[in-house]
C-alpha cells in the first residue's frame, strides 16, 4: 500500500489549476456527503433485525460501509483516520437531519449528480482526467486530500 504522501502527491498531479482545486474543495465533500446520504437511504430492516438496536444513527448502511473504509484511512495513519472519522460522523448526523426534514434519497442524488458535474467541469478546465479513472482508491483519497489542503490554508 502507498503512503498517504504518495497518494497526495499523485492526486495533486491532476489538481494544479486553481479553479479545479476550488471546485474540488466544494464538490468532493458534497460527493462524500451525498454518498453517505445514499447509503443511509437504503432500508435498514436487515440491520435492525440483526443488531436489534433500532437506532437510525448506528443501524444504517453508511455506518456499515464506513467501518470498512475506515480501515483504509487507519492504514494511512492514525490522525488521517481520526480526521475522516470526524467527517463521517458529521455526514451521518447531517444526513440524519435531512432525512427528518426531506426525502434523503432525492436530496442525496441531486447533490451527487450536481457535484459530479462540477468535478468533471473542473477536470475539463484542468485538462486532466480525474485520478479515480486510474485508481479507484483515489475516490477515498479525494476527501482526505481536501481536508489536508484546507488545513494548510492560513
Amino acid at each position: 500500500m502507498k503512503t498517504a504522501q504518495e497518494y497526495f502527491d499523485e492526486y495533486a498531479v491532476s489538481h494544479q489549476n486553481e479553479t479545479n482545486k476550488a471546485i474540488h474543495y466544494i464538490c468532493v465533500p458534497l460527493i462524500f456527503f451525498s454518498v453517505i446520504g445514499l447509503l443511509m437511504s437504503i432500508p435498514t430492516t436487515f440491520l435492525e433485525n440483526t443488531f436489534g438496536l433500532y437506532n437510525p444513527l448506528l443501524e444504517n448502511w453508511a455506518v456499515m460501509v464506513t467501518l470498512f473504509i475506515s480501515i483504509f484511512y487507519l492504514r494511512l495513519g492514525f490522525w488521517f483516520f481520526i480526521e475522516m472519522l470526524f467527517v463521517i460522523l458529521l455526514c451521518i448526523i447531517g444526513n440524519f437531519w435531512i432525512s427528518n426534514n426531506a426525502n434523503l434519497f432525492y436530496v442525496s442524488i441531486t447533490i451527487f449528480v450536481l457535484a459530479w458535474i462540477g468535478q468533471f467541469y473542473g477536470h475539463k478546465v484542468e485538462g486532466a482526467k480525474p485520478s479515480f479513472l486510474k485508481d479507484l482508491e483515489f475516490l477515498l483519497i479525494g476527501p482526505l486530500w481536501v481536508i489536508q489542503k484546507l488545513g494548510q490554508k492560513k
